[in-house]
């Protein structure tokens, strides 16, 4: 099993206020949070990376950065909120990602799996219908972030 990792936008206090508790159903309240994904816990921490590469090569742009390039560590946090590590999204990295055309998904998508072949994580053909539909989400997700308060990343072993 890979990394549990889930992407919530809004304010940070309240993000770790719920990460605090274990409210992981609350974060997906939209009244409460502009934005939340869950990218469960089969994918590993560097697929990111690669999922920002396959954007950069699909669109032939410099941007979005490798996403653990993108993600810093919280400046101050009260206490340790949960087994999870908390850190905060560059904001440049959420507004890239959004700005990728819905008309280049499939493409990054297809990048994106190849790039994980070469990488020795082969793709069953079976999966590559979720990795497209995880790209677009994430896709999705960025939009719904942008301009939001805070965007935190929230990950465990």
């Amino acid at each position: 099993m890979g990394v549990l990792m889930d992407l919530i936008a809004g304010d940070a206090r309240e993000i770790l206020l719920a990460i605090s508790v274990d409210d992981w159903a609350g974060l997906r309240d939209r009244s409460r949070f502009v934005a939340y994904i869950s990218l469960g816990g089969g994918l590993d921490l560097t697929w990111l990376d690669l999922l920002a590469l396959a954007a950069r090569e699909t669109i032939g742009s410099e941007s979005p950065g490798p996403f653990t390039l993108a993600t810093h560590s919280l400046k101050s946090r009260p206490g340790d909120v949960s087994e999870r590590t908390v850190e905060r999204v560059d904001p440049h990295w959420i507004d890239a990602v959004a700005r990728l055309p819905d008309s280049r998904t499939d493409r990054i998508a297809a990048r994106w799996i190849e790039l994980l072949d070469c990488e020795g994580c082969a793709v069953d053909p079976e999966e590559k219908p979720m990795f497209r539909e995880l790209a677009g989400d994430l896709i999705e997700f960025c939009r719904r972030a942008e301009g939001a308060e805070d965007v935190l990343f929230a990950w465990s072993l």
